[in-house]
């Protein structure tokens, strides 16, 4: 805002255009890499985060900032449902929910990283400097993933691909019959009730109410944010070896979407204002919630034919990201209602948003019908 003289509004619309262009681009993403395999488009999208994450660095005004924030979104739209087809071709199915916990965890670490240890970095050499690093570490990325998933299987099969035509479904089918699978609908209200109010809250409105309601500074208000963090870091590689001991995803899934309802419904009940250890202990697991959601993508995984994964995890991601982009506003207007931000009658009434958000969660793990497929151990 400084450097280039911009309003609030304006940094807004930087942030929303790659929330905008994430959202999108799910579903489309989901069904092309389906269809095309999920190699080429994770290279891909690595390579324009890294292209919009280094133009961002170098950016001399407000047209190339917004220019490079749509790069990286289109580019971080591929990364998470690519990641989950790779999983789900590479390794056995009871491997899977060991790894995409993991790959959770690696989410949430760097979420981590984003919060102090990049606030210390841009003091100490401004706000360029790490975009331009982490750029320039994305593109090096790139090429580590084409040689890994795109040259190195070239060179195994002595650079000779079948050219044999393959006839697609329409994308509307695909999506049709997307929308009418009862466990497509139940992963996305599981991402919908359990990340969404999560990723909402935490995004906007943490840190204003750590401030306002328990008068803590803006660094102290921050480790509440940070809480959160650490439970989702823990969340992701727990609960996927839980669901892998037990040899069921909907139980924990269950168990924990319950526990998430009943943790906003303190807030709520508490009139906005629980004791602060209190307050810190359901921040912490909100966000053990946050990462276990990766059960979300073992669920998929186990219900659906491996060429259909991409697609169902693009809708399932969607959920997600609707129900994020939508609490940060609703709560937004009852604190607007109550006239004041800092109001706690106002925190008080907008804990219902996220209470009655992460009921859909609870009901969608309901809806999830579980069972031995007999392809369990092999891998696709």
């Amino acid at each position: 805002m400084s450097e280039f003289h911009m309003t609030a509004s304006v940094i807004g619309l930087l942030t929303g255009a790659q929330f905008l262009a994430y959202a999108g681009l799910q579903i489309p993403i989901g069904i092309f890499s389906d269809r095309f395999g999920p190699n080429v488009f994770l290279v891909t999208g690595t390579l324009f985060s890294g292209i919009g994450t280094f133009l961002y660095s170098i950016s001399p005004n407000e047209a190339c900032l917004l220019v490079s924030r749509v790069l990286a979104g289109m580019g971080d739209a591929t990364i998470w449902i690519n990641l989950v087809l790779i999983l789900s071709q590479w390794f056995y199915a009871k491997e899977f929910v060991g790894l995409i916990g993991y790959a959770g965890m690696a989410g949430s670490v760097g979420s981590l990283l984003a919060t102090v240890p990049l606030t210390a970095w841009i003091s100490a050499s401004g706000w360029r400097q790490p975009f331009f690093v982490t750029g320039i570490l994305l593109l090096a990325s790139t090429v580590m993933l084409y040689v890994v998933l795109i040259r190195l299987p070239q060179k195994r099969e002595g650079g000779t691909h079948a050219n044999t035509k393959v006839r697609h479904e329409k994308m509307l089918l695909v999506l049709k019959r997307i929308l009418k699978s009862r466990q497509a609908r139940a992963a996305f209200l599981c991402h919908f009730g359990l990340v969404g109010t999560y990723v909402g809250f935490i995004g906007t409105w943490a840190v204003p109410y750590g401030m306002h309601i328990f008068g803590m500074n803006r660094p102290e208000a921050s480790q509440l944010v940070m809480t959160g963090l650490i439970g989702a870091i823990i969340g992701a590689p727990v609960t996927g070896w839980i669901a892998s001991r037990l040899g069921s995803r909907k139980k924990p899934y269950l168990l924990i979407q319950t526990l998430i309802f009943l943790a906003w419904t303190v807030f709520f009940l508490s009139g906005g204002k629980p004791p602060l250890f209190f307050a810190v202990l359901l921040m912490f697991v909100i966000g053990y919630g946050n990462g276990a959601s990766a059960l979300t993508f073992a669920v998929v995984r186990h219900s659906f034919d491996v060429r259909e994964v991409g697609s169902v995890s693009g809708f399932a991601n969607t959920g997600g990201f609707l129900s994020a982009v939508l609490l940060p506003s609703l709560f937004g207007k009852v604190l607007d209602h109550f006239h004041a931000e800092a109001s706690v009658v106002g925190y008080h009434y907008g804990f219902l948003i996220p209470a009655f958000f992460s009921l859909f969660g609870v009901l969608g793990t309901v809806m999830i019908r579980e069972k031995i497929r007999a392809g369990e151990n092999q891998a696709a």
